[in-house]
């Protein structure tokens, strides 16, 4: 398979929480990493510009996407691109990610509560795992730090209002799911539904937080790894 990935990142959106996956990959891979504007919420169809912007036009690829952005390349894949070799979730979901908790998140996530420095105990939780560290803290935190409180409002509304349960439904290429069996963000049902919809999926349980690119760099790329040399 492709040994070029396109990440596309988490709600921060800055791609730069991904500087701890990038070094434990192979020096064989190349890399795309796609940001979205920090100061600007963008519709979908906007966002899938900027995917279609990243992508090789004819070299193989692979998508690879954390948390906030598996609909966004779930609804790109789902076009089936003929360079397009896989696709990679990494915490992902494809509708109501909080389950039955996602209508009142969508009344909660305005803007004044990204203006809210978030004490570490919550990023650990619902984030990052205990003990994580310090560095890892930081960088967590520099990153929404950089993204308007508005936006990451707007943002985490989308998803939680997202549907891309066709658009998966329509993907041939293979998919592999990178599960946290510690993730204390998304609902169980999340996968649940994936796999039902679309029972080819491979599934990958690594012990970790939401955040597992993060926290289990290495771990999550031996796994994709060994996932695209099959």
């Amino acid at each position: 398979m492709s040994k070029h990935l396109v990440l596309l990142p988490g709600l921060d959106g800055t791609g730069r929480l991904f500087a701890r996956f990038l070094a434990a990959l192979p020096n064989t891979f190349s890399t795309a990493t796609v940001a979205y504007p920090t100061d600007k919420s963008l519709s979908c169809i906007e966002l899938l510009q900027l995917v279609k912007s990243a992508v090789p036009e004819s070299a193989s690829f692979v998508l690879v996407a954390e948390s906030f952005s598996a609909p966004l390349a779930l609804q790109f894949a789902s076009s089936n691109p003929a360079n397009l070799s896989a696709v990679i979730v990494c915490a992902g979901f494809v509708f109501k990610p909080i389950g039955i908790f996602s209508g009142l998140g969508r009344v909660a996530a305005r803007p004044w509560l990204f203006k809210v420095r978030p004490p570490r105990w919550v990023l650990e939780y619902l984030l990052l795992g205990g003990g994580a560290p310090q560095a890892v803290i930081q960088e967590l935190r520099e990153a929404l730090r950089l993204v308007n409180p508005k936006v990451l409002g707007d943002r985490v509304r989308a998803a939680l209002t997202c549907d891309a349960r066709n658009a998966l439904a329509r993907i041939s290429v293979p998919l592999l799911y990178l599960q946290p069996t510690q993730d204390m963000l998304l609902a169980k049902s999340c996968l649940c539904e994936m796999k039902r919809i679309k029972p080819s999926m491979v599934i990958e349980q690594l012990r970790g937080p939401h955040l597992l690119l993060q926290r289990e760099p290495q771990q999550a790329a031996k796994v994709i790894c060994a996932f695209l040399s099959d």
